[in-house]
């Protein structure tokens, strides 16, 4: 395996107080992060993973232990050189509304201009590259305040971009996203860490997506970080270790967190497909006790020539319903 882009060697991180001692949030850690892989890391909130970010970004000193890029001391590096090989997306956005687009992104070339800011054909041809990449080039001549969130979004992706640095951070990027933006923002930096071979660290509440985007997880807790393929941690018991709370559990076989209620009337479903599926996600969410025993209520899958239609089957009666809701409301009008 190469050398990691980034590593942390037993690192401490928190704050210092002179008076009242240091704030400890996370200590011992021992980390690598690959070129080319897109790695989640998730966690309750305040248990220090924007505190992470920004310590392994530069912008904040580590308590203890020390941070490498590409193998060199971050501690040892300038400014201008840190950022040459570390850029970092926050999670606000961008709000100066008179600037366009283009002029956002090419922000991201300031580590590599000289110090009056002048940008060469060199800077121009990486930030026509990082705007097409991410797919703004319809955007990249609007001022911002004529654009969404997402649309500012993909321009703060393109700025890191173009500072055509090896390790890209973000903190939170889907954070105020409507569902589509979120899952495009999250392909599309599945994208750019395969293409580019970059090595790119997010922090996201968002667990779904991390499960289906990420080639890790780094999952913080205040025992510390378990890092692992998704599926490996799902089935260790780990993700449902870290997101524990009273009430609350994380079902290893649907991959979704599930209310801790007391089990209701047993119902069976007979059927498959994407209507069966969504079926017993309603059943499950009004309280029914899913099971294939056959002694349960059963409701069964038909087809006819006007659509899906359900049967409720009980031991003395049966009857036919057209719709998911209409099922529903029988089972609670016969007491089931």
């Amino acid at each position: 395996m190469t050398a990691p882009a980034l590593s942390a060697q037993d690192l401490t991180i928190g704050y210092r107080r002179r008076s009242q001692g240091d704030v400890l949030l996370a200590q011992g850690l021992d980390l690598d992060l690959q070129c080319g892989a897109l790695v989640g890391l998730l966690g309750p909130n305040g248990v220090g993973k924007s505190t992470l970010l920004r310590t392994l970004a530069g912008m904040q000193k580590p308590l203890a232990g020390r941070v490498l890029i590409k193998g060199q001391d971050s501690a040892s590096l300038t400014a201008q050189m840190r950022a040459r090989h570390l850029s970092l997306v926050l999670t606000a956005a961008p709000q100066p509304d008179l600037m366009h687009g283009y002029a956002l992104v090419a922000l991201g070339r300031h580590p590599h201009s000289d110090w009056l800011g002048r940008l060469s054909e060199a800077d121009h041809r990486a930030i026509a590259r990082a705007i097409q990449a991410v797919g703004a080039d319809d955007i990249a001549d609007q001022p911002l305040a004529q654009l969404s969130d997402g649309q500012r979004q993909k321009l703060m992706i393109a700025r890191a971009l173009a500072q055509e640095a090896d390790v890209m951070l973000l903190d939170e990027p889907t954070a105020y996203l409507d569902l589509p933006r979120r899952v495009e923002t999250m392909q599309l930096l599945k994208q750019l860490a395969r293409s580019t071979a970059r090595a790119i660290l997010l922090s996201t509440h968002d667990l779904d997506l991390a499960l289906r985007s990420c080639d890790q997880l780094w999952l913080m807790s205040a025992a510390g970080i378990v890092c692992g393929a998704p599926e490996d941690l799902v089935l260790a018991g780990h993700l449902g270790e870290t997101f524990s709370a009273d009430g609350i559990r994380f079902d290893a076989r649907s991959g979704a967190f599930l209310l801790d209620t007391a089990p209701g009337p047993r119902v069976r479903v007979n059927g498959e497909g994407a209507a069966a599926i969504w079926m017993r996600r309603a059943l499950a969410r009004n309280g029914y006790a899913l099971t294939d025993e056959s002694s349960a209520i059963e409701v069964r899958q038909r087809a006819n020539g006007a659509g899906q239609q359900w049967q409720i089957r009980r031991q003395d009666r049966a009857s036919e319903h057209a719709t998911i809701q209409a099922v529903l409301d029988a089972l609670e009008s016969e007491g089931a």
